[in-house]
Order: structure tokens, then C-alpha cells, then sequence
């Protein structure tokens, strides 16, 4: 089963942390948002595979846009 994972608030995508392909458990940070100067972690819900990745550094992401899918 593969889990859509959306970001939770509007913000600057500061780091991405992983890449299509890799292997991910349960609580892995895979990007990293700033938003009001805060750093925050947008993690896997799920253990799998990182299927896709719809961020890049220096993107712009609304509430519920697309951060990845892990599988």
C-alpha cells in the first residue's frame, strides 16, 4: 500500500532528506520545512520505499500539497 504524504502547513522546502528509491521506517525525517524561522521535519507514516518525491529544495508547498509516497 503506498501512503500519500501532504505537507501541514504552508512553507519553504529548506532540505530534502531522501530520494525516489530509498528505503524509509516509520518516523524518518524525508524533508525538512521552514516556516516562521522554525525548522520542521515532515516524516514517513509508514515503513517502504520513497515512490516518488514532488519537492525540491527552495519550493514553496501549501497545506496539503504533495510531499511524497512511500510504499
Amino acid at each position: 500500500m503506498t501512503q500519500r504524504i501532504t505537507a501541514d502547513l504552508a512553507a519553504n522546502v529548506w532540505k530534502v532528506l531522501v530520494a525516489p528509491g530509498d528505503p524509509v521506517e516509520v518516523g524518518d525525517a524525508l524533508v525538512i520545512l521552514e516556516s516562521m524561522k522554525m525548522e520542521i521535519p515532515v516524516e514517513a507514516e509508514v515503513a517502504g520505499t520513497v515512490r516518488t518525491l514532488a519537492v525540491k529544495e527552495g519550493d514553496i508547498v501549501q497545506e496539503g500539497d504533495p510531499i511524497a509516497e512511500v510504499g
